[in-house]
């Protein structure tokens, strides 16, 4: 009989197979908010346009803090259908802030506790270097819009048409409306009007509103109050 030498029993040993990294899944993109915004500043304040149609008036709450704004919008049945809490690039003062619930969007208007120009709408958490506004600079650049989110280039000329052919059409009643012809009058009238209107409005505690340079420019202005009603000066 033949003998099988060792060399023919020897069992071949497997080798060992290289592992090969797999590839992580990358996380998915965040989901795009249901209302985009946009923001733009004056000297001393920060108008924030929140693009969210025909929300009624009282399902609309927003709480003005030194440093923070919350956005809530609600259901009919008072659920959170939206929220925009923003961390804000520097102080306000919240006792004059407002709002208002227009038929294309929701306007907040913030005021400035100093007025530097804001690097953003929200703060980075970095110290803030006052930036000195230069008055000229602002009235006569057209506001700047940043976006809330990355996306295509948008054609802002067009946009500003629309919303200002829909506000054209928007019926406002009561303040709503009394403001927004203050709005048209100084918006269309020359430098002595503007400048009457922004000195009797001041310095009656917003009391009286001339539009005479000539009547108003040489003269305190008094405050004027509703009849029935006085003045009374501020404390601390």
């Amino acid at each position: 009989s033949v003998r099988a030498s060792p060399a023919a029993t020897q069992s071949v040993q497997p080798t060992a197979s290289t592992s090969v990294p797999q590839p992580q899944a990358l996380p998915p993109p965040p989901a795009a908010p249901k209302y985009r915004h946009e923001w733009y500043q004056t000297a001393d304040k920060v108008t924030v346009s929140v693009f969210a149609k025909k929300i009624p008036a009282d399902q609309v709450k927003v709480q003005f803090l030194e440093g923070h704004l919350t956005l809530t919008l609600l259901t009919g049945d008072g659920e959170v259908d939206f929220s925009l809490p923003l961390q804000l690039f520097a102080p306000v003062l919240p006792d004059q802030c407002k709002f208002q619930a227009l038929t294309t969007k929701i306007e907040i208007i913030l005021k400035k506790a100093t007025q530097v120009q804001w690097g953003g709408l929200e703060g980075s958490g970095s110290p803030l270097v006052p930036q000195p506004i230069n008055m000229s600079s602002v009235a006569n650049t057209r506001p700047a819009y940043p976006s809330s989110k990355a996306r295509d280039p948008v054609d802002w000329d067009k946009l500003e048409v629309e919303l200002k052919e829909e506000e054209k059409n928007e019926k406002l009643e009561g303040d709503g409306a009394l403001n927004k012809l203050f709005q048209d009058i100084y918006k269309n009238a020359d430098e002595d009007t503007r400048r009457a209107m922004n000195k009797s409005f001041s310095e009656s505690n917003g009391t009286v509103l001339s539009t005479n340079w000539k009547d108003v420019g040489a003269k305190h202005v008094d405050g004027s109050p509703p009849t029935g009603m006085e003045m009374k000066k501020y404390e601390q």
